[in-house]
Order: structure tokens, then C-alpha cells, then sequence
């Protein structure tokens, strides 16, 4: 179990590392403008928000790989807060940009959250 843990908190991290190159290199790209359903117009006066957003998420990503390499307790909690965190911003996500974010970001974590519950 403890195994499936890390790795589901592994796959969040990715994911996280993922949208960080999205939002804060690949923006204003044919890729980035896709994904986000902006137009280069949209994309080119909100690069500097997006790439603040990058970051944002870099933070999580970094913070679920801090739980991944520290002992316990210390790697416990940070897994817990950081998969906490990244269920919250989904929530949010969600309720103001895309309901498609609760998939990409809330349920993968809470999904994490739970094992890494019950493994411990």
C-alpha cells in the first residue's frame, strides 16, 4: 500500500511539474493555447499571469517531492498538507475557470490523499 502511495503522489507531482511548463513556458504556444482554449491575443496579455500561476503550481509539486524524499512524520505531513492544497486550488479551479481541472487535479489528489491515508 505504502507503495502505491508514493507513486499516486509521485503522479500528482508530475502532473503539477506538467502544468508548470504549460503555464509558464508553453503559454502562448499552439499547445498551450489549446489546452487552456485561449487565443494568441488572450494568451499574449495574460503570459505574465500565467507563468505567477506556473509557479504557483511549481510550489506544489515541490512540496509533494519534499514528502516523497523526508522521514516520517515530516514526509507524512507534507504529503497530507501539499495533496490538500492541490485538492483545494482544483476546487477552486473548477468552480471559476473549468470543471475539467476537478478531474485533472482534485480527484488524482484525493485519490493520493486516501492512499497515503490508509498506508499509514
Amino acid at each position: 500500500m505504502n507503495t502505491l502511495a508514493q507513486l499516486l503522489v509521485g503522479l500528482v507531482a508530475a502532473i503539477h511539474f506538467y502544468i508548470v511548463v504549460l503555464e509558464a513556458f508553453l503559454w502562448r504556444t499552439p499547445r498551450g493555447m489549446k489546452i487552456f482554449g485561449t487565443d494568441p491575443e488572450f494568451a499574449a496579455r495574460s503570459a505574465t499571469l500565467a507563468a505567477n500561476q506556473g509557479l504557483y503550481n511549481g510550489f506544489l509539486a515541490v512540496g509533494l517531492v519534499w514528502g516523497l524524499i523526508a522521514q516520517d512524520p515530516v514526509g507524512f505531513q507534507f504529503k497530507v498538507f501539499f495533496l490538500l492544497c492541490v485538492s483545494v486550488a482544483g476546487v477552486v479551479g473548477a468552480a471559476t475557470v473549468s470543471q475539467r481541472i476537478l478531474f485533472v487535479q482534485t480527484v488524482p489528489a484525493l485519490a493520493a490523499l486516501a492512499v497515503v491515508l490508509l498506508a499509514r
